[in-house]
């Protein structure tokens, strides 16, 4: 019963449907921490890396193996990757509207793409270039669009969107990294870049200002969001194509923003919604695309 439930075409999408639902109110429980980048930064690492790690303890059948892995050039740019996600997430979701972080965010199957060619030799298509130069153009009037608010939050916009673009690069890396290194331990290698980046936003923040804000809200992301969002993403691409969850994970990029208006709000202006429609749905194209071609390549 259980086989043929997991065999099932519609597994794997509920896997990734339910691991992004899940993800969604993250930037609203970060607003709602009141806290800054690097405090967060502290607090996400250090109970987010606890937990992949004290997962892979109990699951691994082979800990000495696979803490080995930890040392291989694969295993340490995962660690590295990881550092950086967390760090520059935490830094664009403190000083800019979330919106605007979570359109470059919106990038990774992109920038996926073009780290492929680069580093796989996978060829960098025409739909490509294309999709980037839509995205570059959506995450642009996102930025400059901000209806008289002033330099000020544009500004903030600008770096919010280096920063999402940041992120979406360095998650990117990060899936390419895997495809070519199955044998890493995952929850190993993300726990302890996890842990990494929540040392360091410790070692800046001091331990005095640890407790400023709500802890609440970064105990419930640290703890429940982020490692049950991330297991069920990674364990639905076992079970259907990587284009389906990169697609379903777009549902972040449209419900993050709107959990924040409504949590505390936040509200993006309208040149935001229109340049994170042009972002979304250039994506959403460009990913459906590209699975259908992989698919015809398949049956013929």
């Amino acid at each position: 019963m259980v086989g043929r439930v997991r065999a099932h075409p519609l597994y794997g999408l509920a896997l990734a449907g339910i691991g992004t639902l899940v993800l969604t109110p993250d930037s609203l429980f970060m607003r709602l921490s009141q806290m800054d980048g690097f405090q967060m930064t502290a607090w996400r690492g250090l109970l987010m890396g606890a937990v992949m790690i004290g997962l892979w303890a109990i699951l691994s059948r082979d800990r000495g193996g696979e803490f080995r892995q930890l040392f291989t050039r694969a295993g340490a740019l995962i660690v590295i990757c990881q550092f950086f996600n967390s760090l520059l997430f935490c830094l664009g979701i403190a000083m800019a509207p979330v919106a605007v972080v979570l359109f470059g965010l919106a990038t990774v199957p992109v920038w996926a793409a073009l780290l492929a060619r680069l580093m796989l030799g996978e060829a960098t298509r025409l739909a490509t270039w294309i999709t980037i130069a839509a995205v570059m153009t959506g995450i642009g009037i996102a930025v400059l669009g901000g209806e008289g608010e002033g330099v000020e939050l544009n500004l903030a916009a600008l770096a919010g969107a280096g920063l999402g673009l940041g992120v979406a690069f360095v998650l990117a890396l990060n899936f390419v990294v895997i495809r070519s290194a199955p044998q890493l331990p995952i929850m190993l290698v993300i726990g302890a870049g996890a842990l990494l980046a929540g040392g360091f936003g410790l070692a800046v923040t001091g331990g005095e200002r640890m407790g400023d804000g709500h802890v609440w809200a970064m105990a419930t992301t640290g703890i429940v969001v982020l490692p049950v969002s991330f297991f069920l993403l990674s364990l639905a691409s076992r079970y259907t194509h990587a284009s389906n969850v990169s697609l379903l994970m777009l549902l972040e990029t449209v419900l993050g923003p709107l959990w924040v208006w409504l949590g505390v709000g936040e509200a993006p202006t309208m040149m935001m919604i229109l340049g994170g429609f042009i972002v979304v749905g250039s994506l959403a194209i460009y990913i459906l695309w590209t699975g259908r071609r992989r698919r015809g390549a398949v049956a013929n």
